[in-house]
């Protein structure tokens, strides 16, 4: 298909969406009835999503929902991050941004305060609306799956391009067991359907990492599958993964002590942890450690003196393209 079927299926599929409800679209997602009591029913109603994301949210965090739909994630979002906090949806639909964009203003007046905007634009493709470095958490429910696969690279390096150092992707999709035939991908309708356009599982996974990501972490995974179409299992998963592993590495003495439970792992950039023994890292990796999602997994040792002038140690041997 070319990217202009894949689109036009998908914005006719969700344009009808944005009209009348179609519970075909949904998959069963839990929201806390409290934040669900501010938003017009229209808006849940319309809302095809597949995960929920913003229970990984926090108070001030600048939020980015990617294929903001019908608004509910960013009104939900909204309440969790607060008045000091901010909420960006985009989406290239124009009805699910008129239906949005009419409902921001009572969901305001319901709970106090208005920190929600959307935008016009393709996730894949932020740069004209979202500046570099400037959200401290990307979501998104049910949307990567429709960004035909030869967008998917390009689509996996403006989240992180976007976020913060430091900022976190919270990601919420359908993914197979086994890679989908090509016949399956030349269907509109199950493109538009969020079936054609599903990564396998792990190869979702490896999109982050490839991208730059750190502690890529499967949340949440549904134990049965959405739908089976030709044997093939899709189900939701929620995946969060950080940003800011990026930069030089610095040895000053810093170590680290794997708690367990497992005898012995491998991180992403090839440090080999044995349960109980000190190992030698660099600074930046001492400071990831230090944060989730690793924090619980380490007894962090700094170093006993000041480092000043003193010659770096000898690096820890790492594998080749790692932050080493």
């Amino acid at each position: 298909m070319s990217i202009l079927d894949v689109e036009a299926a998908v914005r006719r599929r969700y344009s009808d969406g944005a009209r009348n409800p179609e519970p075909s679209l949904c998959c069963p997602t839990s929201d806390d009835p409290r934040l669900l009591a501010a938003i017009p029913q229209e808006v849940i109603d319309r809302d095809y999503g597949c995960g929920n994301p913003t229970r990984w949210l926090r108070p001030g965090d600048v939020v980015l929902d990617l294929g903001s739909g019908s608004g509910k994630i960013c009104f939900l979002a909204s309440q969790v991050v607060g008045a000091a906090g901010r909420v960006i949806g985009v989406d290239m639909n124009d009805e699910m941004l008129a239906l949005a964009r009419r409902n921001a203003p009572e969901v305001a007046r319901r709970i106090g305060f208005a920190n929600v905007e959307f935008r016009k634009g393709r996730i894949q493709e932020l740069a004209p609306i979202v500046d570099s470095h400037s959200i401290d958490v990307a979501v998104s429910s049910c949307v990567l799956n429709l960004v035909r696969s030869e967008d998917k690279r390009t689509l996996f390096a403006e989240i992180f391009r976007v976020l913060k150092r430091g900022g976190r992707a919270v990601i919420s999709d359908i993914v197979s067991d086994r890679d989908v035939p090509e016949h399956l991908q030349r269907d509109p309708e199950l493109w538009s359907g969020c079936i054609s356009g599903a990564m396998r599982e792990d190869q979702f996974l490896e999109a982050f990492e490839e991208a730059g990501f750190y502690g890529v972490t499967l949340a949440e995974r549904s134990a049965e599958p959405w739908r089976t179409v030709e044997g093939i299992e899709f189900r939701s998963v929620t995946v969060l993964a950080w940003r800011g592993k990026e930069g030089p590495c610095l040895f000053n003495q810093h170590a680290v002590i794997y708690k367990g439970p497992f005898r012995q792992v491998e991180d992403d950039d090839g440090h080999i942890l044995r349960r109980g023994v000190r190992t030698t890292v660099c600074e930046k990796t001492f400071q990831i450690y230090s944060k989730e999602p690793y924090r619980e997994h380490f007894e962090l040792v700094p170093p006993r003196e000041t480092p000043g002038d003193r010659a770096p140690m000898e690096p820890p041997r790492c594998k080749p393209g790692s932050c080493c």
